[in-house]
Order: C-alpha cells, then sequence, then structure tokens
C-alpha cells in the first residue's frame, strides 16, 4: 500500500531551529535563516562500500516508489527530503534518514511535510533550554606534538615530489557534565555563522562553510574553500590579513589544487563550466578563507546524471584529500593516525526530483549516544611551505565554532 507523503504551505514563518512538535530534533540544515528542520525518524538505513553513493540512490528511489506524494508546494526542496551523512572513507557505515515531519523556509515562503494520513502537525515554539554542562576537554587520537610531526614528514613528502598536497585531520574530545543539547548547539552555530551551512544528521553536527555540490534542475555549483588564515577581531588588522591572504603563494597553491580537482570532476557532467580566474576572501567568525564558486550547466544526455553521480566523482576533493588524490589518500591511511568517521565527508539533503544540496562536513562534532561526548574534527591542507606550528594554529581556529557552541550551551 503506497504511503502519503503531504507538503502543504505554512502561513507561519518559524525560526526553525525553535519549532517544536514533541518529537525528537532529528536533521536539520540550515543557512541565513532559511532550510529545513526534521522530527523524528520515518526511516533510515546505512550503506558502506565502493558503492555506496550507487546504493544510497537505490535505497531512495525504493522508498519514493512507495510514496503517494500531495505536494500543494512545489519547488527545490518541498517534498519528501532525503538527508545524507556519507563517511570519509567507503569503508565506514554512511547514513540516510528520512525524517516523519520537515519544515522547510526559503525567500519568505514556509512549508510543512509529513508521512501519513493525519491531518497537518501543529507545532510550537521549543522552550528554553535548562541544561548548561561544564565542559572538559582532552586531547583526541594524536597529542600535539605527535600531530605537528606527522604535518613535518608530509611537508618532507610533498618536497620530495610524491605528491602536491595532502590534507591532515585530528580530533579533540569534549565531555559534558550533563546531556549536551542538540537543538542549543544548533542554535548557537547559527546565530555566530549564519553564512554556513548548519546541519545535524545521526549525531554529526556542525556549520560547514564548503558546498560540494548544489543541484537545481540543470545547474550545478561547488563552493571550493582551501587556504586559511585566522581572524584577530580587528578590523584594520583582519583587512590586512586578507590581503595577504589573497597574495599568499602557499594558500593559492593550495587553493589552486583544490578548485583544480572540482572542475576536473565536473567537466565530464557539463556541457559549460565557469571557474573564476581568481578567488575571493571569504569572511567567517573565526577564520578567513580563500573561496571559489565554480559553476556548470548539466549535459542533456541519454543517461541521465544526477546529485548521486556527481558526489561519487567530486569526493574527495583536494581540499580535503590531496592532490592527487590517490596518493594522497594512501598517506592519510599511513601517517594521519585516526579514523575521520563522516568528518569531512558528504551531508547535506535531496528531493524527489533529485534537486539538493550537499556539502563537506567540517567544522563538526560527532556526539556519542548518551549525549556526554562529542569529538570534534579539523584539518589543513600540507604544502611545501607549510609549517607544522602554523599548521596547528590553524586547526585550533577550525576547532573554535564547535569549542565557542559547546562552551557556551
Amino acid at each position: 500500500m503506497a504511503i502519503k507523503i503531504t507538503t502543504e504551505l505554512l502561513g507561519d514563518h518559524p525560526a526553525l531551529s525553535s519549532v517544536d512538535f514533541g518529537k525528537e530534533f532529528s536533521t536539520s540544515w540550515i543557512r541565513g535563516g532559511d532550510g529545513f528542520v526534521g522530527f523524528g525518524i520515518w526511516k533510515s538505513t546505512t550503506v558502506s562500500g565502493a558503492n555506496r553513493f550507487a546504493d544510497a540512490r537505490k535505497w531512495w528511489r525504493e522508498q519514493l516508489s512507495n510514496f503517494e506524494i500531495h505536494n500543494n508546494v512545489h519547488g527545490s526542496g518541498t517534498g519528501p527530503i532525503l538527508f545524507t551523512s556519507f563517511a570519509f572513507d567507503e569503508d565506514q557505515p554512511s547514513h540516510l534518514v528520512i525524517p516523519e515531519i520537515i519544515v522547510g523556509q526559503k525567500s519568505g515562503k514556509s512549508w510543512i511535510t509529513w508521512v501519513g494520513d493525519d491531518p497537518q502537525p501543529a507545532f510550537t515554539n521549543s522552550p528554553e533550554e535548562k541544561s548548561h554542562p561544564t565542559i572538559t576537554w582532552s586531547q583526541g587520537s594524536l597529542a600535539d606534538d605527535d600531530w605537528q610531526a606527522r604535518v613535518a614528514n608530509a611537508v618532507t613528502r610533498v618536497k620530495s615530489g610524491e605528491l602536491d598536497k595532502v590534507v591532515l585531520a585530528r580530533d579533540l574530545v569534549a565531555t559534558a557534565s550533563s546531556e549536551i543539547s542538540i537543538r542549543a548547539l544548533i542554535k548557537n552555530l547559527e546565530a555566530k555563522y549564519p553564512s554556513t551551512w548548519v546541519y545535524q544528521v545521526q549525531g554529526l553536527v556542525g556549520a560547514t562553510p564548503e558546498l560540494l555540490v548544489r543541484l537545481s534542475k540543470s545547474l550545478v555549483t561547488s563552493r571550493v574553500l582551501a587556504g586559511t588564515i585566522r581572524m584577530t577581531g580587528n578590523e584594520s588588522q583582519d583587512l590586512a590579513l586578507a590581503a595577504s591572504l589573497a597574495k599568499s603563494s602557499k594558500d593559492l597553491e593550495e587553493h589552486e589544487y583544490a578548485v583544480r580537482s572540482v572542475a576536473d570532476a565536473l567537466a565530464p557532467y557539463c556541457s559549460s563550466t565557469n571557474v573564476p580566474d581568481s578567488p575571493f576572501v571569504l569572511h567567517l567568525a573565526n577564520v578567513m578563507h580563500l573561496a571559489t564558486d565554480v559553476t556548470g550547466v548539466v549535459n542533456e544526455s541519454a543517461i541521465p546524471v544526477d546529485i548521486f553521480t556527481v558526489i561519487s566523482s567530486l569526493h574527495p576533493s583536494a581540499a580535503v584529500c590531496g592532490t592527487p588524490t590517490p596518493t594522497a589518500k594512501r598517506i592519510i591511511d599511513e601517517i594521519e593516525g585516526m579514523n575521520r568517521d563522516r568528518y569531512a565527508g558528504p551531508v547535506g539533503w535531496i528531493d524527489a526530483r533529485g534537486d539538493g544540496e550537499i556539502g563537506i562536513a567540517l567544522r563538526c562534532g560527532l556526539i556519542s549516544a548518551d549525549h556526554l561526548t562529542v569529538r570534534l574534527f579539523a584539518g589543513c591542507g600540507i604544502v611545501a611551505g607549510s609549517k607544522p606550528e602554523d599548521e596547528l594554529a590553524e586547526s585550533q581556529a577550525k576547532l573554535s565554532p564547535m569549542r565557542t557552541a559547546l562552551e557556551t550551551l
């Protein structure tokens, strides 16, 4: 029997992270107040292995074939939505989630989608969170000195000509005195980093500035970030730092590798692509990045290209792995010294038409099932001009969004 899925407009325009249905606040994807939040889990699964993106597509299409969709809103992101969180490595589990209820909002229009024959669910605003846990910090997989030694090893291998760039990640562990509220964490990240995509899927929570791919009809977009400098909070100093970042040969080299890897991956599927000649400087609350928006128009061919196809070609990009990718991945496996889990993997949403937004899971933490510990992640692109002490400082800057969000719960 077909499963009814209904989408209707909402008269109100709620603050997405404050909506409450008395169900688990299960998924979110919010940027600048717009996006989606999901409640409850209607169905979920995991995929892994070399065919995980194809397996995810197959599972999503199987679910769609069982739906009787009543969509009175139409447009990208309306109707049933699949939330995805893929692991960095293919042998780790990747998570797929279809919420029971989804509230969406875009450009002043709000809507609700729900599973089942019941009337439109009524929502309220969530109460203020009462718990203010004390957070204590401990080393992750590697101590700082050990991680810096591995960065030095990577620099030596780059200088030897073995590869052009490799991304090394590290982790940090937070332990809370009482349960961490994911909703409160999302609100903190959304308030501090409104220009990022604030997400949560199956315990992975973060605020990523990097969009792996957006597919809207036939237009594909990827925002590439590589090259980073820490903000000081002093406006004149930060302007000078932004100018130095834009001229830094080390950062421009790192950025060029990342942009090239994305453009090359998109080219087979696009009739045309646009790659700007030079990056712009993206200002966030904690850091500045060199950024480039690569765009393309998908070919109208006999073989349809969907977002799963594009994800499988783009991941892992040079921004989170290195160049050349196979060599960089091998060196990561040899010297990084930790399991990335879903850090630096594709995360986001896909609708019934195949449109969607998939970010790279950066500036994030993986929350334990009991909500008492969080494993935070950060990574740095290592090229010939990298210095271990500078990379450690950069990683600490990239850890600060989640650190601050946790410490201000």
